[in-house]
């Protein structure tokens, strides 16, 4: 996904106007226009760089810099000092304060343009987990209960362990999570456990410590079928700060994002790198999944991003694929075969399919699939994302 900067201004119009000259060079823009409002953004939301104005009235620049190096969730953040102050003492005071760069006003767009590109690349070499360099995220989403979302999600993140890679899944169907029960790891908790915590008190050692590990090496952070865990109340702040974690353990971090689209499930969406919408070729699920892709797509900076997995369930002739694709309007990214034998057995020996059975059809097909969203989501060593 593209990188995203956080512009603190109160000045609206300098806001307005370097969020656009941000975005014609193809970065996701967020705003604050406070000092406190800023610091909340950046716990939230976790840019890749904040450029921040000096002069503000709830706090200046200078002690918004000196809190965000002191909180270990944003401490790795570059920020741009952003001011129409230009004595040397005021920049010394701004680098002294935490800055990585200073810029004053008015800038020039090629400027501002270079400036942003030097730090993130410079981020991107000094702190592999963060910025260009962090890890993948693939998030799996459900059209609706019963399409296989948990099935492929399991899949995906196996097909990267089989060639060596580093994965990690997490279930954050919190009360109703079968994932674990799938893969013979019992009714772990770990998702809840750190959903429990303050989202600046999550570390990716206290998520590491929660990680169950499967026979087969694949890592897994679960939600269980408990029932009080379905009544754990959580920020959006919060799980953004597990997936910000599960980003630097894993390579990819797989997510089952559950069934439907809810106010959790549409935030954590937006946190992915890629976004699998699971359908079966049923006409009431395609309908339902028309209507989660336009909510999805109106808050994503890339829409290509976005991506239909098709798990045909039944033994019917479903409608033709080029019928699903009108109906939904975007191409069709895989097609999971029919295979109720394959994945009754790989569910009784607790093993993913592809790793039950790789050459089976089906599985060939979410070993495809899992190599194509991880590849539309490298970041090569220049810092720019691939699509």
């Amino acid at each position: 996904m593209a990188e995203k900067i956080l512009v603190v201004d109160d000045d609206l119009d300098s806001l307005k106007l370097i969020g656009l000259m941000l975005q014609r060079n193809g970065y996701e823009v967020i705003a604050a226009n406070a000092g406190n409002q800023a610091l909340a953004r950046a716990t939230s939301d976790h840019p890749d760089l904040i450029i921040l104005d000096v002069m503000m009235p709830d706090m200046n620049g200078y002690e918004v810099s000196r809190r965000l190096r002191k909180n270990p969730n944003t401490q790795n953040i570059p920020i741009i000092m952003f001011t129409a102050k230009t004595l040397i003492d005021d920049k010394v005071a701004g680098f002294e304060a935490g800055a990585d760069d200073y810029l004053t006003k008015p800038t020039h767009p090629a400027e501002l343009a270079s400036r942003v590109k030097a730090i993130l690349m410079r981020n991107a070499s000094q702190h592999p987990s963060a910025s260009g360099a962090r890890g993948r995220t693939i998030g799996v989403l459900g059209a609706k209960g019963g399409v296989g979302t948990t099935t492929l999600a399991i899949n995906l993140a196996a097909a990267r362990l089989m060639i060596s890679e580093n994965p990690v899944v997490a279930d954050f169907r919190l009360g109703v999570g079968s994932m674990g029960l799938s893969l013979g790891m019992g009714r772990s908790a770990g998702m809840a456990n750190v959903l429990s915590k303050a989202a600046s008190a999550i570390q990716p050692r206290d998520i590491e410590n929660e990680l169950v590990v499967h026979a087969s090496g694949l890592r897994a952070l679960l939600s269980s079928a408990r029932p009080a865990e379905a009544a754990l109340n959580y920020a959006p702040e919060t799980a953004a700060a597990v997936i910000r974690g599960l980003r630097s353990i894993g390579r990819p971090a797989v997510f089952d994002l559950g069934s439907g689209l809810n106010q959790f499930s549409f935030q954590l969406q937006r946190e992915m790198d890629q976004l699998v919408l699971v359908v079966d070729p049923v006409s009431v699920t395609l309908q339902m999944a028309r209507e989660i892709l336009q909510e999805i797509d109106a808050s994503r900076p890339d829409p290509n991003t976005v991506h239909v997995a098709v798990i045909n369930r039944s033994a019917s002739a479903p409608p033709s694929w080029n019928e699903v694709e009108h109906l939904l309007g975007r191409e069709i990214r895989a097609v999971i075969s029919l295979a109720s034998e394959l994945f009754s057995q790989a569910l009784q020996a607790s093993v993913p399919a592809v790793m039950f059975q790789p050459t089976a059809i089906a599985s060939s097909q979410m070993i495809k699939l899992a190599e194509e969203l991880y590849n539309r989501s490298k970041v090569p060593a220049s810092g720019e994302v691939t699509r």
